[in-house]
């Protein structure tokens, strides 16, 4: 059984229509929308081809109408995407992205699956990366063979010796200086990272035409062209 495994697709569609891989089974790990500008169609594939998913901060926040946050950075980023999508999705959406559970657990080709888009301790908010000691704390009691989680937009494997922890990468934004698209497939019980590149100038035409603010397309363009490195000092 091939198994495809996304997170963090943040509205960006040529990101999310540049994988074409076949599978009997897509696991999503959350956050659909904000950052990007076109969440209809990503929400609308997900919703058809996705096996199981689950909620992501950026999806709860819009989906119960959270106020915008104040700051800057990515932020103010997240506020004004928000915003926009709330003008743009139908009822149908928000209703869907609402619904959508907070953590998962499923059985697929003889394996169970515990599917979280942050930690188990906080199943939204929490950054933890791949620091293999913290990630065995978090998972004292979750009894499964692999847990899969999102959040941090930074792919990685661990094995754990009683489970395995995966972290497919973000789709949509990626911030591990890889700007190509990071996805992750489980086929046989094996994990394979894998990455993709699409028309990233392509989403940033798509944000200069959105209505945002230059400072934040400048901002969103510069995360995509590079994987989210630090832009340096003018």
């Amino acid at each position: 059984m091939k198994i495809l495994v996304l997170a963090d697709v943040h509205a960006n569609w040529f990101a999310l229509s540049a994988i074409r891989e076949t599978f009997d089974a897509c696991l999503f790990l959350g956050d659909l929308v904000e950052y990007g500008v076109d969440p209809i169609p990503c929400i609308d594939w997900v919703r058809k081809h996705s096996t199981c998913s689950i909620r992501g901060n950026h999806d709860h926040s819009l989906a119960q109408r959270v106020p915008p946050p104040d700051g800057t950075g990515f932020r103010k980023l997240a506020g004004a995407t928000r915003r926009l999508h709330w003008e743009i999705l139908r009822p149908s959406h928000l209703k869907y992205l609402s619904q959508l559970p907070v953590t998962q657990n499923l059985m697929l080709d003889g394996l169970r699956f515990h599917l979280v888009h942050a930690t188990p301790r906080d199943p939204m908010d929490e950054y933890l990366t791949a620091d293999a000691d913290a990630w065995r704390k978090r998972l004292e009691d979750i009894d499964t063979d692999f847990v899969c989680v999102g959040h941090t937009h930074i792919p990685f494997h661990l094995d754990l010796g009683n489970c395995q922890l995966l972290n497919p990468g973000s789709v949509g934004q990626p911030r591990d200086g890889d700007p190509r698209a990071a996805y992750a497939v489980i086929e046989n019980g094996r994990v394979e990272l894998r990455r993709v590149e699409y028309d990233v100038e392509a989403v940033v035409a798509q944000l200069e035409q959105s209505g945002l603010e230059p400072d934040l397309v400048e901002m969103a363009a510069h995360v995509l062209r590079t994987g989210g490195r630090p832009q340096k000092p003018t």
